[in-house]
């Protein structure tokens, strides 16, 4: 018998689990090579040996490698194990929806190979894409297939700043408006954080309001990192206008612009604006603000790890104080989403002590914290590769470790998703029934 590698659905969209099998494999020693060539030109592959017994199979889902570039038996272990073995030709084309194709080869101990393609999409059929240019908005609105209304979710990126597509597009795939919003470097926004004003976000939500008119008035915000904190910020701040709230990896506080400012500004610089008047952050005046951790790492041999300096900073309680961020003032439910290994900055403790703030307060909507063991700061949707830890800071340039391992980064991605799909869904139920 000839060997095979089937996949049980070769294509479909990126947060589908498959199952890879692979049968008529002579016993002993066989090897399982990935490799994807991303949109943005950058190659990926990931290999592992595994024993075959007498009846020839390999399911690839629940065998442990003998060695490789993965050792544990979570799903769709040979795409989150793909390693980056050439860089990326065009950094523009690092978020776009185009989909992606995985070619998988398998060569068994006398030989035998066979091949199969795994299909990635992050657009699904039937969603629309059209860039926002209006009313000095930049982003790309994502729009389900079937009739409306929708509820929606506006998509905040962090400090590199940009547009997220992807996830938007992801989003709209489940049957949301998705509205990817840009900040600053993009399309028709400044090129850094510095200074922004909040108005620019209550403007994103009248336009969707006005616009879109989505399902029961339903319009979420999800933002990563700095657009974790801008997310908390916006709703504390816009009560009204914010349904729901999923803060990815994000902050307690008001931090400064870091590395995502203007050249000529210190970090600690204001990142936000309201009324024409900063919004204080806690590193402005405080006494205990020490960039080492921030500019150097821990030891020679290793990327930075910035986090220490965002635990130390908080020392100052009247810093801590006046930068942070008053979330009992949100009107809806919340979602939060750490990692307990962040190398970016203490988004565990940080999701603690919100949660613990509301429940002391008797907060009157759903507070949900999602803590991931041993996961780092890079927690998106599942069935990325999760092996670039240590990345090159968009705006700054300066490589940092997130943190996490792959194995921990990739279950943290696949466990979130799910929690941020059955979350919006009860959401917009709870939104439904307030009529």
């Amino acid at each position: 018998m000839s060997a095979t590698l089937t996949i049980d659905i070769a294509d479909d969209l990126i947060d589908q689990p498959r199952r890879i099998a692979a049968h008529g494999l002579t016993p002993g020693i066989a090897r399982l090579t990935a490799s994807l060539v991303h949109p943005d030109g950058s190659r990926w592959q990931s290999s592992a040996t595994f024993q075959i017994g007498a009846a020839g199979t390999l399911d690839v889902d629940a065998a442990l490698p003998l060695s490789g570039d993965w050792q544990e038996a979570e799903p769709m272990a040979p795409v989150w194990a793909l390693r980056q073995i050439s860089p990326p030709l065009d950094d523009a084309h690092s978020d776009v929806v185009a989909p992606r194709h995985i070619a998988l080869h398998i060569e068994d101990s006398e030989g035998n190979q066979a091949d199969a393609v795994l299909i990635q999409r992050l657009l699904a059929e039937g969603v629309t894409r059209r860039e926002v240019r209006e009313r000095g908005l930049s982003g790309t609105l994502f729009t389900p297939a079937g009739p409306g209304p929708h509820p929606l979710v506006i998509v905040l990126n962090g400090s590199g700043g940009g547009t997220p597509e992807q996830r938007a597009a992801l989003l709209a795939a489940r049957g949301y408006h998705a509205l990817a919003l840009a900040y600053f470097n993009a399309p028709g926004r400044p090129e850094y954080i510095s200074d922004t004003p909040l108005e620019y976000f209550a403007g994103a939500l009248a336009w969707a309001q006005e616009t879109l008119r989505p399902r029961a008035g339903f319009i979420a915000v999800a933002g990563h990192s700095r657009g974790g904190e801008l997310a908390l910020l916006l709703a504390a701040t816009f009560p009204h206008a914010v349904s729901a709230v999923i803060g990815y990896v994000p902050s307690a506080v008001i931090h400064g612009t870091l590395r995502a400012g203007r050249p000529d500004q210190p970090r600690d610089a204001d990142a936000w604006t309201l009324g024409g008047t900063p919004l204080r952050n806690i590193w402005q005046g405080n006494p205990h603000a020490d960039w080492h951790a921030f500019d150097y790492p821990a030891r020679p041999d290793v990327d930075i790890r910035q986090a220490p300096a965002f635990v130390n900073v908080e020392r100052d309680a009247q810093s801590l104080a006046a930068a942070r961020i008053p979330v009992e003032r949100i009107a809806g439910p919340l979602l939060l989403i750490s990692g307990t290994d962040d190398g970016f900055w203490p988004s565990t403790a940080y999701c603690e002590r919100i949660e613990r703030e509301l429940l002391a307060r008797q907060h009157r909507w759903p507070v949900e914290h999602l803590r991931n063991e041993h996961s780092g700061h890079a927690i998106s949707f599942p069935f990325l590769p999760t092996t670039d830890i240590a990345k090159v800071h968009p705006v700054a340039g300066v490589v940092i470790d997130g943190g996490g391992t792959p194995v921990a980064n990739a279950r943290a991605n696949r466990q979130s998703w799910a929690r941020v799909l059955a979350f919006l869904a009860a959401a917009v139920q709870a939104r439904e029934a307030q009529g």
